[in-house]
């Protein structure tokens, strides 16, 4: 993975820092120097309950450590296909040798910043001393700026964003330099860090409105005017000031909840309408598991070329795609039947199927594989025939990584003549197997029964043999309703 950078020496290190056991402690390097401990707990965050941290300040390291070991496990498998930033500076995860972090208790600091961010949390509200010691740590007022404002940005639409990660209190917006900005403080450092996180080089809309967040020096913000340009939600009772119309509370409220000012735009669909965050769907978010609106170009949808459009049907990109993601839906191109749009759950998984898959051959054709600018796959109008090129798979029970910190998450190899089976029948033999293998339309070379016979180990003659038993097999029925699971296999036999 991206993980371990060119950088680390030679291969026999590389390999070496990979393979260390998960552990529910993570190593993490490269860190700059004015990291702060909040920025590090920030990290594991959206992947679970942080358990402990300690910070080595020379040495640009910091061990931290996670609740349980799969919280570890769906955090660094995560970063391996994102790379991790701290003050937008790469930084580097693995798993530590030790165990556990046994740090004396004495030290209150790092115990006060984890107590705070697990009160935030649960939803509770921490001490006042424990808020002093996070106030050192980061400022709960952001600054915002806004890039390609090709559509106006509210105060409204600010609030009903940030308010996914806490409580806002105040906002003021302001134009400084020809650009919107905004001062926008939570009632909590951890909040204003979480959203920071998540938001920080998002778009508001879809290819528009880029939010560039900071740490404000300020921690109080003082508003003295309730109205559409700044506003402080524990004081109601404020004036309107400079003759501006005062906004009825209920008015305000119904107004930013409701989505009727974007009716006339309908082609900046607000990103928010469409997947509204819950709080835990932000730290999702943070974690790159609910996908925001994307840059052009970095949307979960592929576009797929030169396939061999005699043989290639929805189904069978679902199957090979599925390889390297959840492939949500999948339309083969009516007037253009060697190419498809693929829509992956997020933009990772495009990426990972992407870089797997761009000049691998499939049906005896080398195929292409490019992101897409389309945002997401439209299906076929109700009633409309289209042939069966299009299909949703949303539903799809197929799909390999619906669970989070998920096994198959650290199986995703590239393309190889080898394929690791499982899930197969007690009283199935070797020689059915090499069967269905060569009726697939290959030269089975090798094959290997694992201990327990569920798995084994099968060499096609080449890697596109392999492609397309995988494609023909993965799922096939073996009877008694067990049915075979096909992947890549990193070994030979």
């Amino acid at each position: 993975g991206l993980l371990y950078g060119a950088s680390n020496g030679s291969d026999s290190k590389k390999l070496r820092v990979e393979e260390a056991p998960p552990s529910r402690v993570l190593h993490i390097r490269k860190l700059p120097n004015e990291a702060s401990e909040t920025e590090v707990i920030a990290l594991g965050l959206p992947f679970g309950k942080v358990t402990n941290i300690l910070t080595l300040k020379g040495k640009n390291q910091a061990f931290l450590e996670m609740g349980t070991e799969e919280a570890a496990i769906t955090m660094v498998n995560y970063y391996t296909t994102v790379t991790p930033h701290v003050r937008n500076v790469p930084v580097f995860i693995q798993y530590s040798n030790h165990k556990e972090l046994k740090t004396d208790a004495g030290n209150q600091r790092t115990q006060a910043v984890l107590q705070a961010v697990s009160a935030v949390q649960s939803g509770g509200s921490p001490s006042s001393d424990v808020q002093e010691a996070l106030a050192a740590a980061s400022s709960p007022v952001l600054r915002i700026i806004i890039d390609n404002m090709f559509y106006p940005v509210t105060l409204d639409v600010l609030q009903q964003i940030f308010s996914k990660f806490g409580t806002v209190m105040k906002i003021i917006t302001f134009t400084k330099n020809n650009q919107f900005q905004a001062l926008l403080q939570f009632s909590d450092p951890v909040n204003a860090q979480q959203a920071k996180l998540a938001l920080d080089g998002q778009n508001i809309y879809n290819s528009c409105c880029t939010l560039r967040i900071d740490f404000s020096k300020l921690v109080n913000l003082n508003v003295k005017y309730n109205n559409d340009k700044s506003r402080d939600y524990t004081r109601p009772e404020l004036p309107a000031g400079d003759g501006q119309p005062s906004l009825d509370p209920t008015v305000a409220a119904a107004f930013s909840r409701s989505r009727f000012y974007f009716s006339s735009f309908h082609h900046f669909v607000p990103a928010y309408s469409l997947n509204p965050l819950s709080a835990a769907a932000a730290a999702a978010a943070a974690a790159g598991r609910v996908a925001l609106a994307g840059q052009a170009g970095s949307s979960g949808v592929l576009l797929v070329s030169n396939l061999n459009e005699e043989m290639v049907t929805p189904q069978s990109l679902f199957t090979l795609f599925g390889v390297y993601g959840d492939v949500q839906r999948v339309k083969i191109l009516y007037n253009k039947k060697d190419s498809a749009l693929i829509q992956m759950s997020d933009a990772n998984q495009a990426q990972l199927a992407m870089s797997h898959l761009n000049g691998q051959k499939m049906y005896g054709k080398i195929i292409r594989v490019t992101l897409s600018k389309h945002q997401t796959v439209a299906l076929p109008r109700d009633g409309l025939d289209d042939q069966g090129l299009t299909k949703d798979y949303a539903n799809s029970p197929l799909h390999r990584f619906k669970k989070p910190g998920s096994k198959n998450f650290q199986n995703i190899f590239p393309p190889s003549a080898t394929l690791h089976l499982s899930n197969i029948p007690q009283d199935v033999t070797e020689d059915d197997l090499r069967l269905l293998f060569s009726n697939a339309g290959g030269t089975v070379k090798a094959f290997k029964f694992f201990q327990d016979r569920k798995m084994a180990l099968i060499q096609m003659s080449t890697v596109e043999e392999a492609i397309q038993a995988l494609i023909d097999l993965h799922n096939y029925n073996m009877g008694g309703n067990q049915h075979l699971r096909v992947s890549f296999s990193k070994s030979t036999i």
